[in-house]
């Protein structure tokens, strides 16, 4: 009898792996994730289109991004060296080409930025893409540029009505050279500098505004020659921060990335920064009356936990987006440079974080390769950080409805509005001055 249960126990136990097996496999098989509504589309993509993006179906950061892609492959590159656990395991290296490795192309590339005649990494269909995005591969190393035009001591520059002092809010406008009639209607309304108060005059804070400026040459198109000018509108106002890159919509991205650092060196104790587009109407004051709330929740928050830096990241946020493969379109994102999802993110219209997250989003860029859409990197950084930007319905990057666009008393809920051209934001500024207290 003893020999029999000895003979038949192996026989019991392969038959209950065999059903643990053939279960585990059914229910992988008959699994379906649950559905989940899609509400925001991609960059680029008419805010009308039928076209939503499709829920991601997986996490967007992880090691296992497809390395047919360019972009994911020079991610993947710097995620292990990044990785402290990874390093110097070279099991899980995809292999490579015989020749060149990208990392022998990069390292000739930062040695070669600024002349722009460094290698392109392989890419198949290089020849046949837009010359935006051919441009951006060329230079995607590059991070080094010098200043045109600095304001060391914007930050502790000494006002009259307001003394000397750190900003409560920087306001970044990301302009362009010719871009003239934007920049002197925000300094005659919404980015006028000095102390501000809130809303209905409730308490207020120390606003400084920047604009920030790539080259604008014979490199980026045909342009006259307004760099008199230019140093003429500097010498006056002491607001223009300008870099020696061109200045292009792939490029956008640096201005980003050298306002980081600028903050870092000049300005590291301001203590919300507002980056937006130079076509962009911000009610400023109700903007400071939002964060002075953010602010105090915080403090009551940092009561009860150990968390005492403020990591706010606010805008008109977009989920669940991919990129656009239309050639035509502006954002276009070729399948052989970068596949995958975006990250959530902010639109690029206008969006507002705190100065401590600045200076971590300087620091987690540097493992984070660029990218032509700014506010896609953005969402990358901020991922990065396990942080996710949050929603505010009073940032209208795709504008009011056009019944109420026209009347004063809808603004009243409203933090931007995108876009409007110098005329439009003399003329609403002028109404929102005279906007009675109750509509």
């Amino acid at each position: 009898m003893l020999l029999l249960c000895l003979f038949l126990l192996p026989c019991m136990m392969t038959g209950h792996l065999v059903i643990y097996i053939m279960v585990t496999i059914f229910v992988t098989i008959s699994y379906a994730p649950p559905k989940i509504p899609v509400h925001y589309i991609a960059s680029g993509i008419s805010a009308n289109s039928s076209a939503l993006a499709s829920h991601p179906l997986g996490p967007f950061w992880n090691l296992r991004l497809e390395d047919s892609a360019l972009w994911n492959q020079l991610q993947h590159i710097w995620d292990r060296q990044n990785n402290p656990i990874l390093k110097g395991n070279r099991t899980g290296m995809q292999r490579r080409p015989k020749g060149q490795s990208l990392k022998e192309i990069e390292d000739e590339c930062l040695s070669d930025c600024l002349s722009n005649k460094c290698s392109v990494p392989r890419v198949n269909d290089f020849n046949s893409m837009p010359e935006q995005i051919r441009a951006f591969i060329k230079s995607m190393h590059c991070r080094e540029y010098p200043f045109l035009i600095n304001q060391p001591g914007i930050c502790q520059r000494k006002n009259d009505s307001s003394g000397v002092g750190s900003p409560t809010l920087l306001i970044a406008i990301k302009s362009q050279v010719g871009n003239f009639e934007n920049r002197q209607a925000i300094r005659e309304t919404w980015g006028r500098s000095g102390l501000v108060r809130g809303d209905f005059n409730k308490k207020g804070g120390l606003v400084q505004t920047v604009f920030l400026l790539g080259r604008q040459d014979s490199s980026t198109g045909p342009h006259p020659d307004l760099s008199n000018l230019l140093g003429l509108e500097n010498e006056k106002y002491g607001d223009i921060l300008q870099w020696d890159f061109r200045d292009t919509f792939f490029n956008l991205t640096l201005k980003d990335l050298l306002l980081w650092r600028w903050l870092q060196q000049y300005c590291p104790t301001a203590a919300f920064i507002f980056k937006g587009d130079d076509d962009v109407f911000l009610r400023t004051d109700a903007l400071l009356d939002y964060l002075q709330k953010r602010v105090e929740e915080h403090k009551i928050w940092r009561t009860y936990t150990n968390e005492t830096v403020m990591n706010l990241f606010v805008g008109d946020v977009i989920s669940n987006a991919m990129p656009n493969r239309e050639p035509s379109m502006k954002y276009y994102i070729p399948e052989s440079f970068y596949k995958g999802v975006y990250p959530p993110y902010a639109g690029g219209g206008g969006m507002v974080y705190s100065g401590s997250l600045a200076l971590r989003l300087q620091e987690v860029s540097e493992r984070v390769r660029l990218f032509p859409i700014d506010d896609v990197y953005l969402g990358m950084c901020l991922n990065r950080l396990g942080l996710s930007p949050i929603h505010h319905p009073g940032f209208l990057t795709f504008d009011l409805p056009g019944t109420d666009r026209n009347n004063p008393c809808a603004y009243r809920s409203v933090l931007l509005v995108h876009k409007r051209n110098p005329k439009e934001m003399l003329t609403l500024w002028k109404q929102l001055q005279n906007l009675p207290a109750q509509c």
